[in-house]
């Protein structure tokens, strides 16, 4: 990971106990309707990016089934977003449950869906909490690596 370039990102917050207490009941609780607290906001952060793409961060298959919902693509909601990235089947642990180190050793979590889409393309790619990085910088790594143009971030908090 030291050896990446550095990925230009923005965080509308930052992760203190109050957001940790949303993430909880909206993302691990579900509670889908706190998905419009912070659509507003998010949305003019997109708008002021100026980027081809919007890139929503994927959640497993397994996670859509049990959650019903991908968060990051819900606090989008009204933006256009490209499916570029899916995550790869496998039967490791939620990354919130991993510390840091962990993280941070983490192997490519996920696979491009489509290379015509992203090639010469800039793309924003949005995620809820940036902790370590790890998640954007893999997402950021592969898409470049498949001809995306350049990849900037963002994330409700950080």
């Amino acid at each position: 990971m030291n050896n990446r370039p550095s990925l230009h990102h923005r965080a509308l917050y930052q992760y203190n106990d109050a957001m940790r207490l949303f993430m909880q009941q909206y993302k691990f609780n579900g509670d889908y309707k706190l998905r419009k607290i912070f659509n507003r906001e998010l949305i003019n952060l997109v708008h002021t990016s100026d980027m081809d793409l919007v890139v929503a961060v994927p959640v497993s298959q397994h996670t859509m089934m049990t959650r019903g919902f991908n968060q990051v693509a819900s606090l989008l909601e009204g933006i256009e977003l490209t499916e570029a990235l899916q995550v790869k089947v496998t039967k490791k642990m939620q990354q919130s449950h991993s510390n840091r180190r962990a993280r941070m050793k983490r192997e490519q979590p996920f696979s491009i869906i489509d290379e015509k889409i992203i090639e010469g393309q800039s793309i924003l790619l949005v995620d809820d909490v940036y902790t370590t990085g790890s998640t954007l910088h893999h997402a950021a790594d592969l898409l470049l690596a498949h001809g995306a143009d350049s990849v900037k971030s963002i994330s409700l908090a950080r």
